[in-house]
């Protein structure tokens, strides 16, 4: 435990270190992103849709060298997997979620050439939204299937685990969107463009988690752009 102690307060000082050093170094005042690429799915994401694509873009402000903020609007594609597009009612379904953050930015003080890092943690409101080309209803006793209740907000019975679920009663499956908080964290690298006024290309992994009440939208999105 000491030594726990030792390393967290050397740590401290180091970053104080680097904090009083870049308050006095030269640095733009805002920030900004956009970028894009592969969304992996987690939970119900990965079942439902697999691995698909965002984009996001953001802007903010940078406090010194090290320490900055932004705010970011992340779009995540949720077309359903083909499988799951193939089950009774659900062909044609399409959906997506948008999530608005406020991010925190720390980037490391030390670069390797035109290499950098950073780490990015935030919170956020999330919007999920799915969708059909034409409603219909479910009468009851219908089998249940897990997208049903996991995103289009229809209630489903079972009395035997060993029984798939039923829907209760009378009900139509249309559209439906849930909205929850949001929480993300992240790092990724920088590479200098010696072209363009510090302008970088970066690469970076983010987990993001929103919290809705039917259930967790979990996502991995690796995205690529640019930084400036």
């Amino acid at each position: 435990m000491s030594n726990r102690i030792v390393w967290f307060l050397v740590f401290c000082g180091l970053v104080a270190s680097a904090s009083a050093q870049d308050i006095k170094a030269s640095f733009d005042k805002y920030n900004f992103n956009v970028g894009g690429g592969p969304g992996i799915g987690r939970g119900t994401v990965a079942n439902l849709v697999g691995d698909t694509y965002q984009v996001a873009a953001g802007g903010g402000v940078n406090f010194t060298r090290m320490f900055g903020a932004d705010a970011e609007y992340l779009y995540y594609n949720l077309t359903l997997r083909p499988t799951v597009a193939n089950e009774p009612g659900l062909a044609g379904g399409t959906g997506h979620f948008q999530s608005i953050s406020v991010n925190g930015i720390v980037n490391v003080p030390r670069h390797i050439g035109k290499w950098g890092a950073y780490g990015i943690f935030g919170v956020g409101f999330d919007v999920r939204s799915v969708s059909l080309p034409h409603s219909q209803l479910l009468t009851s006793g219908t089998v249940c299937q897990p997208a049903y209740y996991l995103w289009w907000g229809i209630s489903c019975f079972s009395n035997n685990p060993q029984v798939p679920p039923t829907v209760n009663g009378p009900q139509t499956l249309s559209s439906n969107t849930a909205v929850g908080g949001s929480a993300n964290y992240g790092a990724g690298v920088t590479y200098q463009l010696q072209s363009l006024h510090h302008a970088k290309v970066f690469v970076e992994y983010r987990y993001h988690k929103a919290y809705q009440s039917d259930s967790a939208t979990i996502v991995w999105p690796i995205r690529v752009g640019f930084r400036w």
